[in-house]
């Protein structure tokens, strides 16, 4: 399948039942998706007025305690940052698809990963934090849909998947997990009781819960995000996800990527432990929380350089050398305006590391 026909799929089965966007592409075979086969389901599918009016009733669906998922591209996730940054205020569960595209400005329609400042140092206005996951296959896409809208329960927290025009275009194989039954999504409708937006009937459910992000009073505003980065924390120190290749104490050079850029490195290593290089990888899965303990240690006793490989102008980069924390030199080289590099020029930046020797 196509990844953005894919992750909108493995949403229904993971329970999603309400959907708001506005079309933009590379992301619009999602949107497309979602309007062919919620309907199907007895979700709500609605295309929004704007991107401005699809986050505010994401806001709303998710104050009811429903699983909920917009999606956009980059100038499209810029319109959502104000509602954004109320939902993680709030504290509701939430999942957002962006499909990067190149930038800035309406850019092209191009693969890019020049959203990641704005997805992992908050990009709205105030101090909060998203759950960011990036997905480097079509399968990890489709899995990252499941465990987004788990995630998001857990932490009562939005949940980030940085995606890109590649990954959301491409197609390969993918196996969908089994879908959740009406029960169980019913249940995880109930276990948000405790504080969502219910109908005030009779019983147990009779109560009235305000979902506000708005604090008057300076000395509660201040212990309210106090609360939220403790939250934050534990988010840290439990959720954090990597990956490596080719990684061994022989590596003289550690690179670092993320998303699809990673699978474009894997490719030049392999041509290069061909020729007798040793090059290793070290991929972030959580872009947030950052694997700052798992880059250090990844960085072996023969490595000479980390160097870093981006579609932008080097957005990790700041993360990686704090990572190192100038144990050895740090390197970086990346594409933009929609241009992926190739295998070949990845190859060659490594090969330049040890012709200096």
């Amino acid at each position: 399948m196509k990844g953005n026909e894919a992750v909108a799929e493995a949403a229904i089965r993971s329970g999603c039942r309400h959907y708001f966007a506005y079309p933009i592409t590379p992301q619009s075979e999602l949107i497309e998706y979602m309007a062919k086969m919620m309907p199907k389901v007895g979700g709500t599918f609605l295309q929004a007025e704007s991107e401005v009016a699809a986050i505010n009733m994401v806001y709303g669906a998710a104050g009811a305690g429903k699983r909920v998922m917009t999606s956009s591209s980059s100038p499209g996730i810029s319109l959502k940052m104000e509602g954004i940054s109320y939902i993680a205020g709030a504290e509701l569960p939430a999942v957002l698809v962006n499909v990067q595209r190149g930038g800035p400005g309406l850019g092209d329609i191009q693969p890019a990963q020049g959203d990641y400042f704005q997805a992992t140092k908050g990009g709205g206005h105030g101090d909060y934090r998203l759950i960011v996951l990036a997905p480097s296959s079509v399968q990890e896409f489709a899995d990252m849909a499941s465990e987004a809208f788990d995630l998001a329960d857990k932490y009562r927290n939005p949940v980030m998947i940085l995606a890109d025009g590649m990954l959301g275009q491409m197609m390969e194989p993918v196996e969908f997990r089994e879908a959740k039954t009406q029960a169980e999504i019913d249940a995880l409708g109930k276990q948000h009781n405790s504080w969502c937006i219910c109908p005030n009937e009779d019983g147990d459910r009779k109560h009235h819960h305000e979902i506000n992000s708005l604090e008057i009073d300076p000395a509660m505003l201040e212990k309210h995000v106090e609360k939220l980065y403790e939250k934050y924390a534990v988010i840290e120190k439990n959720e954090i996800q990597y990956d490596t290749y080719n990684l061994s104490d022989a590596n003289e050079v550690l690179c670092v990527a993320w998303g699809t850029a990673s699978r474009v490195v894997k490719s030049a290593i392999n041509e290069l432990t061909a020729a007798g290089k040793s090059v290793g990888l070290i991929r972030p899965i959580t872009c947030w929380p950052y694997p700052y303990e798992a880059v250090a240690a990844a960085i072996g006793p023969k490595v000479k350089e980390v160097y870093v490989f981006e579609l932008n102008t080097g957005q990790m980069l700041d993360d990686v050398k704090i990572a190192v924390n100038g144990k050895v030199p740090v390197k970086f080289w990346g594409k933009v305006g929609g241009i992926v590099f190739t295998p070949a020029e990845i190859q060659a930046k490594l090969e330049a590391c040890f012709d200096k020797e």
